[in-house]
């Protein structure tokens, strides 16, 4: 199925919504025209018809026979249909029969309902003045009026008038339509061109920058200068990008055995905590006794050690550190953890508890009812190694100055040092 495109959904919905209004404008103004041209055809109707009972009175008090009145009267209201003061006239007997009209096709045939109903009353002495009728449908306005001759012959005068063409009245506002249709397509053309330029065309922008993040160009940056939510949309955009590009650089850095960042995402974060003027302590880690771990009992078990050194370190941070908090593997059994300098004392503890016990799955049962197993030291030589303890040197700016990553090495050396002289697992800070 063929997608329909945000600008030409705009375009559709402009191009419905001003055949809309035009039509809407359209209805109201007919309507109102037509309500105008009925009302001044009405008042004209009343001028009319009394001109008309004028002539009748005058036509009824002539010395003529019956015959010659009714034709009188035909004429008369032929002249008045020719003069267009009325649309057609015809006058009716006691019978309901048409006896003159107009519109010579008509007479002899009978009249519609509403003669009917008028002949009816004027047979039974109810119909003695003027009577009105509105045909909505029609558009037309009748006039009855009783004529009664000096025999006591009883007629009808029926005069019908238009109240209103509806084609006259479309020629009437058909022009304000034609101003109203134009300015409307200029406002949407103008509409249109500015929703492009501040909604479609920066899409379009953030549409072509994510395809080229997806090609692998993760620095790519957006410039939205429409001072709304677009462009805080687009800062965002950027601030994603430059986040992308951190992860991937972290991803690159990253150790493949235990996911945590390297030696170039570590010196970045101590740097960038010492150029923000924060406090910090940095807890070095190193496994006493795992060369000859790793030597007896082989790589992968070596691996596993280290793998648990590095979940400890996460679950430390987690229970007793700050979502701010930073854990590094510098390789092999070397780690460091990044944290505030309330909550080194308590991480330490944490991670020294828990390494203890849990180191303790890794060997054997023999090893383990020893105390001790049997490896070659660094000269070849066999020798008697205690299960592994862990080393924590911490290094803190809390009460001193340090102004460099290579200064915080330099001081956690000595730190070091000194917690693998202890042959237990430790926790040495160096406060300065």
């Amino acid at each position: 199925m063929k997608t329909i495109t945000l600008q030409n959904r705009i375009i559709i919905l402009l191009t419905i919504f001003t055949i809309v209004t035009i039509g809407a404008f359209v209805a109201v103004q007919l309507s109102h025209e037509l309500n105008i041209t009925t009302q001044q055809e009405i008042y004209k109707a009343n001028i009319v018809s009394l001109i008309i009972e004028e002539r009748l009175d005058k036509i009824l008090n002539l010395s003529l026979t019956e015959k010659e009145k009714v034709e009188t009267l035909g004429k008369a209201m032929g002249s008045f249909k020719e003069s267009d003061l009325i649309d057609k006239s015809y006058v009716l007997n006691g019978e309901g029969n048409i006896v003159t009209a107009t519109e010579k096709w008509l007479i002899g045939s009978r009249g519609d309902y509403v003669d009917a109903q008028m002949v009816d009353m004027l047979n039974k002495r109810e119909f003695t003045q003027r009577e009105t009728f509105v045909d909505k449908t029609a558009k037309l306005f009748s006039l009855f009026l009783p004529v009664e001759d000096e025999a006591g012959t009883n007629f009808i005068l029926r005069v019908f008038f238009s109240l209103g063409d509806v084609w006259a009245v479309i020629g009437q506002v058909y022009q304000p339509v034609i101003i109203l249709g134009v300015a409307l397509v200029v406002i949407n053309i103008v509409l249109g061109v500015f929703l492009s330029r501040v909604i479609i065309t920066p899409i379009k922008v953030f549409n072509e920058a994510a395809k080229i993040i997806a090609s692998g160009r993760l620095d790519m940056i957006v410039d939205i200068s429409t001072n709304d939510e677009l462009e805080e949309l687009g800062s965002t955009f950027n601030y994603m990008t430059k986040e992308l590009v951190k992860m991937k650089n972290k991803a690159e850095n990253a150790n493949p055995l235990t996911k945590l960042p390297g030696n170039i995402v570590i010196m970045d974060d101590i740097n960038k905590k010492i150029k923000e003027n924060k406090k910090f302590t940095v807890i070095y880690c190193d496994l006493d006794n795992f060369k000859a771990f790793n030597d007896k009992y082989g790589i992968h078990k070596g691996d596993d050690a280290i793998k648990l050194a590095g979940e400890i370190f996460k679950e430390a941070v987690k229970n007793r550190g700050d979502q701010f908090d930073f854990i590094g593997h510098e390789g092999g059994d070397d780690f460091l953890l990044v944290t505030t300098p309330d909550r080194a004392e308590g991480i330490a503890r944490y991670i020294i508890a828990e390494f203890d016990k849990r180191v303790r799955a890794l060997y054997d049962k023999e090893d383990l009812s020893k105390g001790y197993m049997v490896a070659h030291d660094r000269d070849g030589k066999m020798n008697k190694f205690p299960i592994m303890t862990i080393s924590l040197a911490g290094i803190t700016n809390e009460d001193r100055a340090i102004s460099s990553y290579g200064e915080v090495t330099n001081i956690a050396a000595g730190a070091k040092k000194k917690a693998k002289a202890k042959r237990a697992s430790n926790f040495v800070l160096d406060r300065g």
